[in-house]
């Protein structure tokens, strides 16, 4: 693994065990399962670390995915610039990168 993909694999990881200082969404789908599942879900996102290389091929822990309750929910960080326009000029460096999750239904995917 090289030092950028670590950087990249430790920023993500500090986005989802501090999701809720961060720029976090969740689908309408997500949100009709209700307040408690809602948070039930966000905290095993934010322990989450089943990660292999189905899920994680480039080894970012940007993708997961698990089941609750029979339903399939997943969740992607993606990585754009700071004025949320277009994908990062360098994912590694937060001095230029926002990193956006979002939690949703594998059905919404």
């Amino acid at each position: 693994m090289t030092d950028e993909v670590t950087r990249i694999r430790e920023l993500n990881d500090g986005m989802r065990k501090n999701i809720y200082r961060e720029r976090a969404f969740i689908t309408t789908g997500v949100a009709a399962l209700g307040p408690a599942v809602v948070d039930r879900i966000v905290k095993t996102v934010m322990t989450f670390d089943d990660f292999c290389h189905e899920n994680d091929p480039h080894n970012e822990h940007d993708f997961g995915g698990f089941e609750d309750d029979g339903v399939l929910i997943l969740f992607k960080i993606d990585y754009y610039d700071k004025q949320l326009q277009m994908h990062s000029p360098e994912p590694s460096d937060p001095v230029v990168t926002e990193r956006v999750i979002t939690i949703l239904l594998g059905s919404e995917y």
